[in-house]
């Protein structure tokens, strides 16, 4: 779905009164963090495949025995590499489209905090219940994003179509197929993680009163979403460092 169709869907007139809360809908602002984090994804990947990728897994992939044995920042680097050219072209994909939605409709220091914060939760729910396996990949922090949108599509009803609700939940409901199948291949409790966080953030943060604006910040939290991105940055570019080490 574009942010034009999206903004299409958006009904900005709750009982008859003119809200402003998301700009001109037919400019949308550029997705800044979205792009940020797209591009260190990428740039991980890139130098995965120029190199070696299976061993650019093991040396900074989130491998759970070594998490516990004291590599922690595992937890991180794991959600910036990818197992493949698929995996990185889905996770690319849903990341470009859930992200840029989630700017057009809230704050993107949100979607930074909640990207870190449904990575680290996926990490650890996988890690419970999955404590011997390997994990690479974004879908944590990307799902925490489509999570965080279903709430918001919820909560914020009056400007939210009955059609863009319905296509939030296939898209979650398509997650959840797809791991079942692939339940050998994918981090279906990374998922799960992920998804707890976006959706407990969103009930918290995002404002059920039609008249308070959800795209707005305090300093506080501008300054906490940079933080977010910030470490994402650098996770990327401590990734890169390890498997150049290595490979």
């Amino acid at each position: 779905m574009s942010l034009k169709e999206v903004s299409e869907e958006i009904d900005l007139q709750p009982e008859g009164e003119v809200i402003e809360e998301h700009g001109d809908l037919h400019e949308p602002p550029v997705p800044v963090y979205t792009y940020t984090l797209l591009l260190c994804i990428l740039g991980v990947s890139a130098v995965q495949f120029a190199t070696d990728l299976d061993g650019s897994v093991l040396a900074a992939g989130f491998v759970k025995p070594a998490f516990v044995n004291g590599d922690y920042w595992r937890i991180l680097t794991g959600a910036s590499l990818h197992g493949g050219l698929a995996h990185i072209a889905l996770n690319g994909y849903a990341l470009y489209s859930f992200g840029r939605i989630f700017e057009l409709l809230s704050n993107r220091a949100h979607l930074a905090i909640v990207f870190l914060l449904a990575a680290i939760s996926g990490g650890i729910l996988s890690l419970v219940f999955v404590p011997h396996g390997t994990s690479v990949g974004a879908s944590g922090g990307i799902v925490g994003l489509l999570s965080y949108l279903a709430v918001y599509a919820f909560k914020r009803y009056q400007f939210i179509s009955h059609e863009f609700r319905k296509s939030l939940l296939i898209n979650i409901a398509l997650i959840i197929l797809f791991g079942l199948l692939l339940f050998q291949i994918v981090d279906n409790w990374g998922h799960f993680g992920g998804l707890i966080a976006g959706a407990v953030y969103g009930l918290f943060q995002i404002p059920r009163d039609p008249y308070i604006n959800p795209g707005e910040a305090g300093a506080l939290t501008q300054i906490a979403g940079l933080v977010c991105l910030g470490v994402f940055i650098a996770t990327s570019v401590f990734s890169i460092l390890l498997i150049l080490q290595v490979t």
